[in-house]
C-alpha cells in the first residue's frame, strides 16, 4: 500500500477516543506491510459538492492484527470532511490511498522531544513507540484542554512511564512554546505536530534560539487560524472575477470553481506553490500556513490561497 496505492477499505469500528474524536478502524482487502512510525493515509472524503481528499496519521497502539487505525477531530466549523468520517459505521467503504512517510524519524541517537497538541498525538504515538524500541533519548509533552479531552493519554503514559508531561491549559498548564525549544538538548531534535498556531510559535522560538532547521521536524494537518472562520470575497482583476468563499471553503476550491487555475501542492500550506499576491485587502490575513516566514506576513503582501483566510469583507489579489 505505500508509495500511493489506492485500496477500498471496510470501516470495521468507530468508536470515541476522547469528546470529539473518533477513532476508527479499517480493514483492507489485501494484507500490507507494517507502516512506519509517522506514516500517514489519504482518504476520499464525500462532501456535498463532491468529494475531496484528507489526511490521516495511521495510529500505533502496539496492535499486530493487520488493521489500519486513525483518529479524526470533528471540525464543527470545517470543510465537512471531519463530519462525514464520524458519520462511518462498520461495514462502510471508503478510498484509501497511501501509505505516505513524511514525518520519520530522523536517524541516529540524538536526544528527541515530541510536541503534540490535541489530535496531532496520531502520529507521536509510533514515533514515540519507535524510539522506546530503539533504546532513544526522548520524552513526550502533550498540550490540551484538559486531560479529559485528549485522546490516548492512558496508553501513552502506560508505554512511557515518567516520560511523558501533560500541559493542560483548563488548569494553569499553558504550553509555552520557547520552553519546550528550550528543554529539547543542543544538538537534539524536537517533533511537532498540533495546530498552526503552535508550529508557527514553535518554529519562531526555533529560529531565535539558533536552532539547526534540520532539527525541527514538523507534520501539518490542521488548518486552524488566530480568527474565527468567516465568509469572504476575493476579487482577481486579472481575471475580472469576483467570487465569495464561504466558510469550509478554501480560496484554491472557490477560485478553481470559478474558472480560475491556480498552482497548489500539499494543500496544508507547507509548500507555497499556492501563494498569491495580495494587492488589496479589507481586513487582517489569518495566516494558517507554515510556508510564509514572520516578516512576510507582517508586510501583508501575499497569502497561501489552500489554506489562509481573510478576517475581514474581502481581498483583491493577483494570482
Amino acid at each position: 500500500m505505500s508509495g500511493g496505492t489506492q485500496q477500498v477499505a471496510t470501516v470495521e469500528s468507530r468508536d470515541e477516543a476522547a469528546p470529539d474524536i473518533a477513532l476508527i478502524t479499517l480493514r483492507l482487502p489485501n494484507p500490507v506491510p507494517v507502516p512506519p512510525p509517522g506514516a500517514h493515509v489519504d482518504v476520499t472524503v464525500r462532501l456535498a459538492g463532491g468529494s475531496d481528499t484528507r489526511s490521516y496519521s495511521l495510529l500505533d497502539l502496539g496492535h499486530d492484527d493487520g488493521l489500519l487505525r486513525i483518529a479524526v477531530r470533528r471540525q464543527r466549523d470545517g470543510r465537512g470532511g471531519s463530519v462525514w468520517m464520524h458519520s462511518l459505521k462498520p461495514g462502510d467503504e471508503l478510498e484509501v490511498v497511501g501509505f505516505f512517510d513524511e514525518f520519520p524519524l530522523t536517524p541516529g541517537s540524538a536526544p528527541s522531544v515530541l510536541l503534540a497538541a490535541g489530535i496531532g498525538i496520531t502520529p507521536v504515538l509510533g514515533l514515540a513507540r519507535a524510539l522506546r524500541a530503539r533504546g532513544g533519548d526522548y520524552r513526550i509533552v502533550y498540550a490540551g484542554r484538559s486531560r479529559e479531552s485528549l485522546a490516548f493519554t492512558a496508553e501513552l503514559e502506560s508505554a512511557h512511564p515518567g516520560l511523558v508531561t501533560l500541559a493542560e491549559s483548563a488548569r494553569g498548564g499553558r504550553l509555552s512554546p520557547a520552553a519546550v525549544v528550550a528543554g529539547v538538548p543542543r544538538g537534539g531534535v524536537l517533533y511537532v505536530c498540533g495546530p498552526m498556531g503552535l508550529l508557527r510559535d514553535v518554529r519562531q522560538a526555533w529560529q531565535q534560539d539558533g536552532r539547526s532547521p534540520a532539527d525541527l521536524r514538523f507534520e501539518t494537518f490542521a488548518t486552524s487560524g488566530s480568527h474565527p472562520a468567516r465568509p469572504y470575497r476575493v476579487a482577481v482583476p486579472r481575471h475580472g472575477v469576483t467570487v465569495e468563499v464561504p466558510v469550509g471553503t478554501s480560496m484554491v476550491d472557490a477560485l478553481q470553481d470559478a474558472g480560475v487555475e491556480i498552482m497548489y501542492g500539499c494543500l496544508r500550506g507547507e509548500c507555497g506553490l499556492c501563494r498569491v499576491r495580495i494587492l488589496e485587502s479589507d481586513g487582517p490575513v489569518d495566516h494558517r500556513d507554515v510556508f510564509l516566514s514572520s516578516q512576510q506576513r507582517a508586510e501583508g503582501r501575499q497569502m497561501c490561497a489552500c489554506v489562509s483566510r481573510i478576517a475581514g469583507p474581502g481581498v483583491t489579489i493577483d494570482c
